[in-house]
């Protein structure tokens, strides 16, 4: 058998791994909790080590805690933040309540760290305990909320480029497509003409304004219940200590976080998460929307739009051969909509708040984490994979393009609405192009078809009109 320690907490002995770092509440969780297998996210690991750094910090300058014991929890905690204890969180995404289970997993691994510099056995909780020094004017309460905050914002800084760097790739397709004329489609019905080039950077714009709107919810993520303890008194802890934590914690991370202007609310409320879910959700709906767009202008070849063309990256059939499918938005489209559902499983998360807290914040940590690194993993991907390798089919966008009936649109201020719905009836029912009805009627001349409906013609209706 592995070599073990024995540890003890308020409900009795157990014995733990001799190497692991975690400890005995740790071990509970673990064999209470076995559901997903999933373990933290890295970035709410490094955004805890720095919460306990500026508490220890601001703990030992206001008296809250002696400087040998501050200087070794200091050391473990900025080993914790660079990485090096990342397998030890062996509590499960889906635990207790509140949080309590992971918060008391990094406690633990902070005070054998620390047992450990000072000289003492891990497990030895007499000269150091992760309840009364390291938790120190600290509840589960107000730190992860806290640290879910930060985590979010360390994640979305990584999200944002991602996010940019799409809406670049599809910038550059807009300006290659430029001079690309195409029959336009309103309820996917043929409607005035725009160029490939419009639409591409159409899609780059939505992506932009959707960024657009993040710095607002940023803002509320900064200010954070740190300090509020248990409910947000901020009960057990030092004088100062609220004020002297949070400016510390701002430092660490490099984050204008803020004290809360209401602790109470702070605790209570979780709606600054509700928020940045709302948000993920908008950017996955424009992706999915985007992704659609152009899984439709890539399909056939012989039976559907055929307009672009998309990166040949894998063959699309085990049975039909040279087939090629758009993968990479299908791809797209599964992510998109897991961030929906994260969305949704997010919003019955906040509003399961009661009283003075909110204990399905874990939830909402994972959801959102999760949601931004798959976002933040796959949107580079896709932008080299799809967008960057797309292709135009200028044969059939101008194919379309000289079909489409909605260019007698540009005959009604010259023959009037009534009139020209006739000509468009009769081409359908006749099969006869417009251009000819309008010379056999001798409405026109060949010349003023040509003028009006010609592929010059064509190039200026998708002009925006100044």
């Amino acid at each position: 058998m592995a070599a073990t320690r024995w540890e003890e907490d308020s409900l009795g002995r157990r014995e733990v791994p001799r190497d692991a770092y975690w400890g005995i509440q740790s071990l509970r969780a673990k064999e209470n909790f076995p559901v997903s297998g999933l373990g933290a996210s890295a970035h709410l690991i490094r955004a805890y080590a720095l919460l306990k750094l500026a508490a220890v910090r601001a703990n030992v300058a206001l008296g809250g805690l002696d400087e040998r014991r501050g200087a070794a929890l200091s050391t473990a905690c900025e080993e914790m933040a660079g990485g090096r204890f990342d397998g030890e969180f062996v509590v499960d995404v889906f635990q207790a309540g509140a949080g309590t289970s992971f918060h008391m997993n990094v406690n633990e691994v902070l005070t054998n760290r620390a047992l450990e510099i000072l000289g003492l056995p891990r497990g030895d909780y007499r000269e150091l305990s992760p309840n009364d020094h390291v938790n120190r004017g600290q509840s589960t309460n107000d730190t992860y909320p806290s640290a879910t905050q930060v985590a979010v914002l360390f994640a979305l800084q990584e999200l944002k480029a991602a996010v940019g760097h799409l809406a670049d790739s599809l910038n550059r397709k807009g300006q290659e497509f430029a001079a690309l004329p195409k029959a336009g489609r309103t309820h996917l019905k043929d409607a005035m003409p725009v160029t490939l080039g419009q639409e591409f950077r159409a899609y780059g714009t939505a992506l932009r304004h959707t960024l657009e709107i993040l710095p607002g919810i940023e803002t509320a993520l900064a200010e954070i219940p740190f300090g509020g303890s248990a409910v947000g008194s901020g009960i057990n802890s030092v004088r100062g200590f609220r004020a002297r934590a949070v400016q510390e914690y701002a430092r660490l991370t490099q984050l204008p976080l803020t004290v809360a202007r209401d602790p109470f609310e702070s605790m209570e409320s979780r709606w600054p998460l509700a928020a940045v879910s709302g948000w993920l959700r908008t950017l996955a709906l424009e992706l999915t929307r985007i992704a659609n767009d152009l899984r439709l202008l890539s399909s056939g070849p012989a039976t559907g739009l055929d307009e672009i063309r998309v990166p040949e990256i894998q063959p699309g059939s085990s049975i039909m051969p040279a087939k090629v499918n758009p993968s990479a938005a299908e791809c797209l489209n599964m992510v998109a909509f897991h961030v929906i559902g994260a969305d949704a499983a997010t919003a019955l998360a906040v509003q399961a708040g009661q009283l003075e807290l909110n204990v399905m914040t874990p939830l909402m940590s994972f959801e959102l984490l999760f949601s931004i690194q798959i976002l933040t993993r796959y949107l580079p991907v896709f932008a080299k994979s799809c967008v960057d390798g797309l292709t135009a089919h200028p044969a059939k966008l101008e194919r379309f393009l000289l079909e489409s009936t909605a260019l007698a649109t540009v005959l009604t201020p010259r023959f009037g609405y009534l009139k020209v719905a006739e000509l468009l009836h009769e081409s359908q029912r006749t099969g006869t192009p417009v251009k000819r009805l309008l010379v056999e009627s001798k409405l026109l001349t060949e010349a003023e078809v040509e003028e009006l409906l010609g592929a010059r013609a064509m190039a200026r209706l998708a002009e925006p009109v100044p």
